[in-house]
């Protein structure tokens, strides 16, 4: 995939990728229309698959769809970040290069929803709904991502077990963030939280605590534990972390 979608496109290559999927195999087929085939749009099939995965009863699924299909439709914006949030997917993650798996199946794609959802309800004065799925997201998914934290779009949670964003958390564009990832302030600078630039890497099982800043395109070793900042473009790693690079970066 080199050009973005629009979203009317990618849900129309969804649903061909869900058309050719039932023909390839008959038994998926019922699955599958209730995920996608039934659904008029990408933001009603999304909302489905958010319910699905909160809800542990028929009518729990039935509210937490309701939810987000109230949100996607009050804030449009949501929808196409969920676009390039999905197809940031495919460009990122060597495994997969169609739309339809990691809709159906990648949970830290799904918690990320989840996610602008509660962040939403959360804008709107909502804070206990807001909470709630939050917490249905960190039993469900292993994913807990403060409703206030600042989350830009084609960001990719790669196998999205463990990860835990704190509130006031902000994060830019175009950023992939591995397992049991943590990113949260310090209790003695309660009101100070990481700021993580556009394009990072944020390597698994890594730490950024405290009202640090990690610079555009920079990367984080796995395991590695910052409470400095790191420049544009830097490699740190090691506990504490030390940067290992210093490359150029122009005007």
């Amino acid at each position: 995939m080199i050009e973005s979608l629009f979203v009317d496109q990618l849900w129309r290559s969804i649903r061909q990728e869900a058309e050719s999927a039932i023909v390839r195999d008959p038994v998926f087929g019922a699955a599958l229309a209730s995920s996608i085939l039934d659904h008029p749009d990408f933001a009603h099939a999304l909302a489905h698959q958010i319910g699905a995965r909160l809800g542990k009863t028929a009518d729990d699924r039935a509210h937490f769809a309701h939810f987000a299909r109230e949100a996607f439709t009050a804030s449009p914006d949501l929808v196409d970040a969920a676009s390039l949030d999905l197809q940031s997917i495919a460009v990122h993650d060597p495994a997969k290069t169609t739309l339809l798996p990691p809709l159906l199946n990648f949970k830290g794609y799904i918690a990320l929803q989840v996610f602008r959802v509660s962040n939403w309800l959360w804008r709107e004065g909502r804070h206990d709904l807001a909470l709630l799925l939050q917490s249905l997201s960190s039993d469900q998914l292993q994913v807990s991502i403060h409703p206030t934290a600042s989350i830009g779009t084609s960001v990719f949670l790669d196998h999205a077990t463990g990860i835990i964003i704190g509130a006031f958390v902000v994060i830019g564009d175009g950023v992939t963030i591995l397992q049991n990832v943590t990113i949260g302030r310090k209790h003695s600078e309660p009101d100070r939280a990481p700021k993580i630039g556009n394009g990072v890497y944020l390597g698994g099982g890594s730490t950024m605590i405290g009202g640090i800043s990690i610079g555009d395109f920079a990367k984080i070793g796995a395991g590695a534990l910052v409470e400095q900042d790191v420049p544009a473009g830097c490699t740190a790693v090691g506990v504490p972390a030390r940067l290992t690079d210093y490359p150029e970066v122009s005007a």
